[in-house]
């Protein structure tokens, strides 16, 4: 069981942003009598992003309630408990480049699967407003679970889990909050593509997705050049350098010689 790893600068700044901006709202709502819309404007809604408000899609991941503490709460534990280590082995630009990218990608595909289902089904699963960085923090879990195989973690009063056990317990409370009809601030199906983009996107190094990519790319490669299965020409590469290979070897007569008897540098 890992001791307490220190944020680093990256996940230090991330966190005084995402407070920063609850501090402000919080205030300026709840004390500074400015109009709830203004808070709105910059959260999710699907039907704003089709009408052309596209930045609400980025900044959705870093507003939360600014009414409740447990929001925010929860989004600096997830990343205290399980985002430095990741930040230590990959650094700080891959971490908040995932965080960024698995919170939006959450959002977009949700935003996908709303469009797709029933009207009465869609507006059950997805509120008209979502916003919050949780289904990066489930993303930021599942990552830690799939790099940290060999160790256990203990959240609170729970005993010890290992990574296997808490990939069951993260997509376990998915589902009961999915039975329960529990629709959170960033819509009941935002966690389940945060947790599937936490094993595609963070689940080793290099990541399951880059991997796959790799693999194409290598097999394009391959056949390009008549192997892997599909003969064929193989092009000449370039030479704009007119740089040439010359024979070399050794002399009879002089070892530090070609055989052409010239000295090769």
């Amino acid at each position: 069981m890992p001791g307490f790893t220190r944020p680093g600068k990256a996940l230090i700044g991330l966190m005084v942003v995402i407070t920063t901006i609850w501090l402000m709202f919080a205030i300026g709502l709840n004390w500074g009598g400015a109009p709830s819309a203004v808070f709105l404007l910059f959260t999710g809604s699907t039907e704003a992003i089709l009408q052309g408000q596209v930045w609400r899609l980025f900044t959705a991941p870093l507003m939360h309630n600014p009414q409740s503490i447990g929001h925010l709460l929860w989004t600096i534990i997830g990343l205290v408990f399980f985002a430095p280590r990741l930040e230590e082995l990959w650094g700080g630009a891959r971490v908040l480049r995932f965080i960024a990218l698995s919170a939006v990608l959450a959002f977009a595909l949700q935003m996908a699967l709303e469009l797709a289902l029933p009207a009465s089904l869609a507006g059950r699963l997805v509120g008209d407003f979502w916003y919050g960085l949780q289904p990066a923090i489930a993303a930021v879990t599942i990552a830690w679970a799939c790099t940290f195989k060999g160790q256990t973690v203990q959240l609170f009063l729970l005993p010890p889990m290992s990574g296997r056990t808490l990939i069951l317990l993260v997509v376990g409370l998915d589902f009961l909050r999915l039975a329960a009809a529990q629709n959170p601030e960033e819509g009941l199906l935002s966690p389940f593509f945060g947790t599937a983009l936490g094993w595609l996107l963070g689940g080793g190094t290099p990541s399951p997705l880059r991997k796959a990519w790799l693999e194409l790319r290598l097999a394009q490669l391959e056949g390009q050049s008549g192997r892997g299965g599909k003969a064929g020409p193989r092009k000449p590469r370039p030479n704009p350098g007119g740089l040439r290979v010359i024979p070399g070897g050794r002399s009879e007569d002089d070892d530090d010689k070609g055989p052409d008897g010239r000295w090769l540098n």
